[in-house]
């Protein structure tokens, strides 16, 4: 199993977040889109790095053109010499239309057709043939060799696709090198649905599971102290709570007979009652969610619960601890 870290936004010292993340024996480090790009973050990571898988997690497929991210995914794939890691996501209708002012439908078939645009693009590039894609959501048949910037030596970037529900998982399985599980995930919905989903979409392709990376960053509960330990809890608490007052994440909660929790979370989430919605998450919720334990039995829970699932993990802990090279020497041990 790989364990990768993350890599933030700072301006003067993308270059030591990554080194320092490399040194601590990380094979991976992905970077966030939120207030910044994440493609620019792993650019600037990439000279400061040797062997770091570097991806995005995630891009925001449908705010951009495919050609926009093709050339700047063929960029830092030449500046990583090999090691970027692509990571695609669809954000929802309200942030597409309303943030990015870009058109919105029929989500599962757009990003099969996007990562397939892609992938002629990259092609067309790699080969130096005619670039001629037509689909129902992108065309793309103009390349003049003024803008196409010849074939990479390292060749394509492997693509990872975020997906939650049934069909965007099939997707990933489909067309993707690798998926990226949301946070907001049990074992259970990874069991009965995520994980059959993946293996219907590589049927569908004819491909084979050893060919695909599933990558998880999954709740982390530690700490040294009762009072961490307990600061953790609340943080992974009310970071579920957000999650879950989405409609579009009621799914994972109803596989476990939780829906009635999404209803009660929506409503406050509009009120911006936050504290009561992390209230409103148990232990029981936590348990499922989260894997709660000592620092040098992280490691040891994991395998236990999705060791025979996923090829990567990373630690999604919205708190501060500073014992996280304990828990990785647990992996590495």
């Amino acid at each position: 199993m790989l364990i990768d870290g993350g890599i933030g936004f700072d301006p003067g010292g993308i270059d030591d977040q990554a080194r320092r993340v490399e040194q601590q024996g990380y094979d991976g480090a992905w970077a966030a889109e939120t207030g910044h790009d994440p493609l620019l973050t792993l650019a600037l990571a990439a000279g400061a790095t040797e062997r770091l898988e570097l991806g995005t997690g995630i891009v925001v497929a449908f705010g951009r053109s495919p050609m926009i991210t093709a050339t700047m995914a063929n960029d830092v794939q030449l500046l990583t010499k090999g090691r970027l890691l692509l990571g695609l996501g669809s954000q929802i209708k309200p942030h597409i239309e309303r943030r990015y002012s870009m058109p919105w439908s029929h989500p599962a078939p757009r990003m099969k057709e996007y990562i397939q645009a892609l992938h002629a693009i990259w092609d067309c590039w790699q080969s130096g043939g005619p670039l001629d894609f037509r689909g129902d959501f992108y065309t793309f048949n103009l390349m003049t060799p003024f803008f196409n910037p010849g074939p990479n030596p390292y060749g394509k970037p492997k693509v990872f696709l975020a997906a939650v529900g049934e069909l965007m998982t099939q997707v990933a399985g489909e067309v993707a090198d690798g998926i990226l599980i949301h946070g907001f995930t049990t074992e259970r919905y990874m069991r009965e649905v995520t994980m059959p989903a993946i293996d219907k979409g590589l049927r569908r392709a004819g491909r084979d599971r050893s060919a695909f990376q599933v990558s998880y960053p999954g709740f982390v509960v530690t700490g040294e102290t009762e009072e961490e330990v307990a600061r953790a809890k609340a943080a992974v608490k009310a970071q579920i709570a957000f999650y879950g007052s989405t409609p579009a994440y009621r799914p994972v909660l109803e596989a476990h007979g939780w829906g009635d929790l999404q209803s009660q979370l929506h409503p406050l989430s509009r009120q911006g009652e936050w504290q009561k919605m992390a209230e409103l998450v148990d232990d029981e919720v936590l348990d499922a969610f989260a894997v709660v334990a000592p620092p040098d039995q992280v490691a040891a829970t994991v395998r236990e619960r999705f060791g025979d699932m996923i090829d990567r993990f990373s630690f999604y802990a919205p708190y501060g601890f500073g014992g996280w090279e304990r828990v990785l020497e647990g992996f590495r041990s």
